[in-house]
């Protein structure tokens, strides 16, 4: 399949640690991929460097095809690559209804954004709570809200960032379901995730990160069975430390 979204020698460096070396990495366009990895793997890095918070000393970042290496944040949001952090960055004095009227309101209008909100609400979970200050919701229901700010912009591409982290399991298999829903209209999604169940759940692909190199890629059941990646979970495998988590 044709890849949405590449790395071709990815560097990065803090101070004398090179936290992402030489990272070769694709995603095709309409998967969903999950990249895990012990602390201090390079995760958080390699994520960093594909949204723009961060610039690499060498290599690229290529989005369907076009070379966005040097390219703001922002920007790369207008082509289509959407992004839900770990921490929800809603806006908690305001309902719930209302953030997503504000993540909406530069595409939509009128009776066009009203039925966009509503169905978003019902697609989220939230609709008993459309009307309740955003930062009464649960902690699951906050990751949702802004899953429902993210994907409002219509994205090819979304990245998500330990999307089940502090979740129940009820919780983490209708975050599945819901990924799995975006997925079936076409979105691409990249997950960091510690959670091995929400990863069967979802992946269609896993790639491992150790000490900022691809460890390994394979399908779940392929990377569950590694010998090699349980050793470097259970700590069998030295790893040098990093400042950067990941």
């Amino acid at each position: 399949m044709t890849a949405i979204l590449e790395t071709r020698g990815l560097d990065k460096h803090f101070g004398g640690l090179h936290v992402t070396n030489g990272v070769d990495f694709s995603l095709s366009d309409g998967e969903i991929h999950c990249l895990i990895g012990p602390n201090g793997a390079g995760k958080s890095t390699f994520f960093r460097l594909l949204i723009g918070e961060y610039t690499p000393e060498r290599g690229q970042v290529l989005y369907r095809g076009e070379d966005i290496t040097a390219l703001k944040p922002f920007e790369r949001v207008r082509r289509g690559l959407s992004v839900k952090f770990q921490v929800p960055g809603i806006f908690p004095g305001l309902t719930v209804s209302h953030n997503l009227e504000i993540a909406l309101q530069h595409h939509l209008e009128g009776s066009s954004l009203g039925a966009e909100i509503r169905r978003l609400l019902a697609f989220l979970n939230l609709a008993d709570s459309a009307g309740e200050r955003a930062g009464t919701l649960s902690h699951g229901q906050k990751q949702w809200l802004e899953i429902g700010m993210a994907i409002s912009l219509k994205p090819r591409l979304l990245l998500l960032d330990e999307p089940t982290a502090g979740m129940s399991p009820a919780e983490t298999f209708a975050t599945g379901e819901m990924v799995q829903a975006l997925n079936r209209d076409g979105v691409a999604i990249l997950a960091i995730e510690h959670d091995m169940a929400f990863v069967r759940q979802i992946a269609q692909r896993v790639t491992v990160l150790h000490v900022g190199r691809i460890f390994a890629q394979g399908t779940t059941d392929e990377i569950v069975a590694n010998e090699a990646v349980a050793a470097i979970y259970l700590g069998e495998t030295e790893a040098p430390r990093r400042t950067e988590d990941a």
